[in-house]
């Protein structure tokens, strides 16, 4: 979604909708099943700029149906992931969507990594995770050719395909989908509703906002007139396909840095049975910035400017550095890949491609751990989504078409 200098849309007492949602990923299209099933006959227009649903964040992940293991007991992340687990599951099932609930394996491959192994057992247990730990001999027998001292096997996450959900909610939702509907201007009436303005001139006018802008969501706040008191940074997460998928039965995870939201180069059998090798977090040069050819001055500015990128860049430029190399270094990354996977060697590595994650960042450089979902009068925003959001994205539709319909009602 690409935003211009705020102008004022005049706001009519004409809707064309009850609810305007801004966004087709998989949390829009969520949000807008979840009001017309709480609000049979509220009507709802979702915009998504892209020419169909789920071309983002959505459709350039690695598919998994995350367990909520790694999440602190009680944030929305480990209620609605753990939640949104077993929802998703039986949502597939219900539309026929392949999926499969797999479990997966977290190794630690250093004596250093076995106390934070230990603390995911316990942080698994509180989130009411099923979780087995296993020694070397018991790891191989879940997956012959990984390595590591220690493991942890929890029997809760699956694989899906989340393009297929996502169109599947859009389908379910009787809402009105625009897809190639790029907005350009808002302005929002408190005492009226939002009106939005969108790249081919039409506008469209709704009592309600939801903003499920993903990469462009801070954009959309401000828009609205709202100040969201963040910023999205976006980090490209780059992976690779295993030309011998033999060597992976699953899933396999490493032991994640508590410091980063970022899970670490993992390998990933998806439900097309090939097997995914990534990512990696480097800075995207644009919000779209799927390689490093992609620039957009505009975009790399906002970023820059902002305090908490250069405070990020101070306290974290070891870690960076490294996700630096194994961008650009195929032999480094391997060598990443061996920690988990010894077999592995750089002619196994097939580029595939990569995605961005939307990662919310505060001016103090603090990245926002936990989902972000701000209102303001006649609007609702979501402000963090990234990973587990797609697991996660029935209960967070339900949230956020709570606030919508509560904001509704008070207009």
């Amino acid at each position: 979604m690409h935003y211009r200098s705020r102008e004022v849309v005049q706001v009519r007492s004409a809707y064309d909708c009850d609810v305007l949602v801004i966004g087709g990923g998989i949390v829009g299209l969520s949000t807008a099943y979840a009001i017309t099933r709480a609000a049979p006959g509220t009507r709802v227009t979702v915009l998504e700029k892209e020419l169909g649903p789920a071309r983002h964040q959505t459709g350039r992940n690695s598919g998994v149906i995350h367990s909520g293991i790694y999440y602190r007991p009680g944030s929305l992340k480990a209620r609605y992931a753990v939640r949104g687990a077993a929802e998703m599951v039986k949502f597939c099932a219900e539309y026929d969507i392949a999926h499969a609930v797999t479990g997966k394996l977290i190794v630690a491959t250093e004596k250093s990594e076995l106390p934070r192994l230990h603390s995911l057992v316990q942080r698994g247990r509180e989130n009411g995770i099923p979780v087995r730990e296993l020694g070397p001999a018991q790891l191989t027998e879940y997956e012959p050719e990984v390595r590591g001292l220690a493991a942890i096997h929890v029997s809760t996450t699956g694989i899906c395909d989340f393009v297929a959900v996502a169109r599947r909610l859009a389908e379910a939702s009787g809402a009105e989908i625009r897809y190639g509907a790029d907005v350009v201007r808002a302005d929002r009436r408190p005492g009226l509703g939002v009106a939005v303005r969108t790249a081919d001139g039409a506008i469209v006018r709704g009592r309600v906002l939801v903003n499920c802008a993903g990469l462009h969501c801070d954009e959309m706040a401000r828009l609205t007139g709202d100040d969201p008191g963040m910023r999205i940074v976006p980090f490209r997460g780059e992976y690779y396909t295993l030309a011998r998928p033999e060597l992976v039965r699953g899933l396999v995870y490493p032991v994640p840095d508590p410091a980063f939201p970022f899970l670490g180069v993992h390998l990933t059998r998806g439900i097309d049975g090939g097997v995914h090798i990534g990512p990696n977090a480097v800075p995207a040069l644009a919000r779209e910035g799927y390689g490093w050819g992609v620039v957009r001055p505009r975009e790399l500015g906002a970023t820059l400017s902002w305090p908490g990128s250069w405070r990020i860049a101070r306290r974290h430029w070891r870690y960076g550095a490294g996700e630096l190399r194994r961008s650009v270094s195929k032999a480094a990354f391997t060598e990443a890949v061996r920690r988990l996977l010894p077999a592995v060697t750089p002619e196994d590595l097939v580029p595939a491609a990569a995605g961005v994650r939307a990662q919310a960042v505060l001016r103090d450089g603090t990245l926002v751990d936990d989902f972000l979902i701000k209102e303001g009068p006649r609007t609702v925003h979501v402000l963090n989504a990234p990973s587990p959001a797609a697991t996660a994205s029935l209960p967070i539709g339900r949230e956020v078409a709570r606030r919508a319909l509560a904001a509704l009602a008070a207009a």
